[in-house]
């Protein structure tokens, strides 16, 4: 069995160039445009998403080229989403992944337009993609694109936006983030196990993992915006805080809300429990996730 720590870094090098050869400029007079695309996918992040896509895809036997689109277009998706929420109008802020915004660098019109064009760019690979079983893709279609949209991200982002400032219960906090943040990791789950030769039950257990892990990301991050630096992070360090929006830390402390991602861990690794050595990776993923906050 492959190190974890080998094979993450060959599928976070590998997608860097499988990204970057999507998104090469057709013509010279959208040369700007593929500029500011590039920018906002490239040369940073940790792919925690296309690592998820590619460890379901193992547990289904999937094939490399495959997933190496699935995961392309599942971070086209968040690289768009994280452009528009740097946005004035939205988070406003200036530093993501260790540089400056896409809209800081590219102007906003610009920053606009490459998130735009992301997000179709996603959706153009999957339609495009040659699987045996041609229903296989239309499911991806629709689960990525529900995920990304106003039963998911966006749905999640409009409920962010709209209580910044707001006393939210844990229900509600926890409604917002399976669907700001959950449904897109638990969609790169899916999307990767479907990349193959998926049952049923296999399917049931890939889905319960998704949606824990999904959450255990949140309230890492939650807990790292409060107790992180900004070099560690990437992004401006305690925005949530100063923005005033409700996070799991501000609405359990910050003690009960790592307990919280203890407990999302153990949930996720014990759904995966019975795959064996094909769930190894699923495991070391959330392993990963669970210490960034330590």
């Amino acid at each position: 069995m492959v190190n974890f720590s080998d094979w993450m870094l060959d599928i976070q090098q590998r997608m860097e160039l499988t990204l970057g050869s999507y998104l090469e400029a057709p013509a010279s007079d959208l040369a700007g445009l593929y500029e500011a695309m590039r920018y906002a996918v490239l040369g940073g992040g940790k792919r925690v998403r296309c690592l998820l896509a590619f460890a379901a895809g193992e547990s289904s036997a999937a094939s490399i080229d495959v997933l190496e689109v699935v995961a392309a277009s599942i971070e086209m998706i968040h690289a768009y989403s994280l452009v528009h929420d740097d946005m004035p109008e939205m988070d406003n802020d200036v530093l993501r992944r260790g540089k400056p915004t896409c809209h800081v660098r590219y102007g906003q019109a610009m920053a606009l337009l490459a998130g735009d064009a992301l997000q179709a760019r996603a959706f153009e690979l999957l339609a495009n993609l040659n699987l045996a079983v041609p229903e296989r893709k239309l499911r991806m279609i629709k689960i990525l694109s529900k995920a990304a949209g106003p039963a998911g991200m966006v749905g999640g982002q409009a409920i962010d936006f709209v209580n910044v400032g707001i006393s939210l219960s844990f229900q509600q906090l926890e409604r917002m983030h399976q669907l700001k943040t959950g449904a897109l990791i638990h969609a790169a789950v899916m999307i990767g196990g479907l990349a193959g030769d998926l049952g049923q039950d296999r399917e049931e257990i890939l889905d319960a993992y998704g949606r824990q892990v999904g959450l255990l990301f949140q309230v890492v991050d939650d807990v790292l915006d409060a107790v992180a630096s900004t070099e560690l992070l990437g992004k401006t360090a305690g925005k949530d805080a100063e923005d005033h929006k409700p996070t799991y830390v501000t609405i359990l402390g910050l003690d009960t809300a790592r307990r919280f991602a203890v407990d999302l861990h153990k949930s996720a690794v014990l759904s995966v429990s019975s795959l064996g050595r094909e769930g190894h990776n699923l495991v070391e993923l959330a392993d990963f996730i669970l210490q960034r906050q330590f």
